[in-house]
């Protein structure tokens, strides 16, 4: 780390400033070793999303289909944003929108964050909290017989409470997020492994894999494309928190290796449980059949702990989302108080539950949506950081104003890196509309995230070694300090 970045003392109190801070992490804060951040990504991995992915998978694909496309398009994804947003947070202690000036540049980086939050807040947030609101209104329903729609007034109410929740939670700082995922992550694990014993008992693994898909395309290949498709997209979706995440663990390697059991084992697992289900009960809804499943006294206490392990989600991406926010809003960010400036955040959220239906019940378009976007945007960090720098930042030149950083570019501003984004952005839309869904001939043998991932490096490396570069932009020529 560069001399002179941090004047705080090596003192400082963990999980407090530091953790709220944009200023890189000092060893003595960093909060989370292997278990501690293995602990984190379980219970961010199982949450009520990671069931509903694996039901939207059995509406195109029967059991076996459903496997393999869960282990192979999140082991991908959560392999390649692991790579490019935990290493140089971890190595760095950074938090990962102040790296990302080195591809974007600081304006440019600004611009990103201040479009893609409030974006990426309103859907995550909004599709966790109208779940959270779903499970409760069953476990009413089941428990006391009343008779709540999945749209209308008490699920919205619910949902508002979950957001609640999850700011008072957030504004005690990241420690929180550890706290309270001592007990919920280890809850969920015996969740999913009674919810599986109760499927295995009452379905025979022969009437597993014979069950029919929900509602498929009719073309095989299609149809496994597809759940392949939205399996990446589950894995690229953490791009957006992890490195903010990782900023506090110990050492690269404990930022890195509990994704795998985390973001991709725990979450695969889930996803499993919830497409045999699916597949089993009809229905892609986890708050559906969860009662069915368990019967009335299990599913509902698998309801009530599922519904509030979305709240872990809501705050671990909250947080990173926060942090953010104040590092790209300048001053008017940086002087509002924590709390305030965390409610903000979880404003969109509040908005969209009151259309409840609207986004939950399209969660694999939400889902192709997320890979247009984020895949390009792995793409272009992972090729910069690893091929053009070399796995080397100069932390200095990321805080330094523009026009004196290394990191300026033009004002500020990298046009090649945005224009590779887009780049690769084009050729997903070009593969696959994610609003129809109409996809091209040669999407049933390639995925249109990877394409998009693939173009999006190249077009990146090749503009910057070209114009870039040869500019004497953005530092690439300079070794980091």
């Amino acid at each position: 780390m560069s001399e002179g970045v941090r004047t705080q003392p090596a003192t400082a109190p963990v999980g407090g400033d530091a953790g709220t801070s944009d200023l890189p992490t000092l060893a003595s804060e960093r909060i989370w070793g292997f278990w501690s951040f293995t602990s984190v990504n379980i219970g961010l991995a199982i949450a009520t999303w990671a069931f509903l992915s694996g039901g939207t998978l059995a509406v195109f694909v029967g059991a076996e289909t459903a496997i393999a496309a869960s282990v192979i398009g999140n082991l991908i994804g959560v392999v390649l944003v692991s790579l490019t947003t935990c290493i140089p947070s971890a190595k760095y202690g950074l938090e990962q929108y102040t790296a990302l000036r080195s591809v974007f540049g600081g304006n440019g980086s600004r611009a990103l964050v201040l479009v893609l939050f409030p974006l990426a807040a309103a859907g995550w947030n909004a599709i966790l909290a109208i779940m959270f609101g779903r499970a409760i209104v069953n476990v009413s329903n089941s428990a006391f017989g009343t008779d709540f729609g999945p749209e209308g007034g008490m699920v919205i109410a619910a949902a508002l409470f979950a957001i609640l929740i999850s700011w008072l939670l957030l504004v005690k700082g990241p420690v929180s997020i550890e706290w309270i995922n001592k007990f919920v992550a280890p809850a969920l694990v015996v969740v999913i492994v009674v919810m599986l014993v109760a499927l295995l008992t009452e379905h025979s693994w022969a009437d597993l894999l014979a069950a029919e898909p929900l509602a498929p395309f009719g073309d095989p290949g299609l149809d496994w494309m597809i759940a392949l498709e939205l399996s990446l997209g589950v894995g690229f979706s953490w791009w957006t928190i992890m490195g903010n995440l990782a900023r506090l663990t110990t050492t690269q390697r404990a930022a890195f290796w509990p994704n795998l059991l985390g973001l991709f084992l725990a979450s695969v697992v889930a996803g499993v449980v919830g497409s045999f289900a699916a597949l089993v009960l009809g229905d892609s809804d986890p708050t559906v059949w969860m009662v069915p499943l368990g019967g009335a006294v299990l599913g509902v206490i698998a309801l009530v702990f599922v519904g509030f392990a979305n709240v872990t989600s809501m705050v671990g991406q909250t947080y990173s989302g926060s942090l953010a926010i104040r590092r790209a809003g300048g001053a008017a960010t940086r002087g509002l108080p924590w709390p305030v400036l965390a409610g903000l955040l979880f404003a969109p959220a509040a908005a969209v539950v009151f259309w409840p239906g609207a986004i939950y019940d399209n969660y694999f378009k939400f889902l192709a949506w997320v890979s247009l976007v984020l895949a390009p945007l792995c793409a272009v960090y992972f090729v910069d950081f690893f091929l053009l720098r070399k796995r080397t930042l100069h932390v200095r030149g990321l805080y330094e104003p523009d026009g004196i950083s290394r990191y300026s570019f033009w004002r500020g501003f990298n046009p090649f890196a945005f224009l590779a984004v887009a780049a690769g952005a084009v050729t997903y839309y070009v593969l696959l509309d994610p609003i129809t869904f109409e996809s091209a001939a040669l999407f049933r043998y390639t995925t249109a995230t990877l394409p998009a991932f693939l173009v999006t490096g190249v077009v990146h490396y090749v503009l910057t070694r070209l114009v870039v570069a040869p500019s004497g932009k953005g530092g690439y020529d300079h070794r980091a300090r």
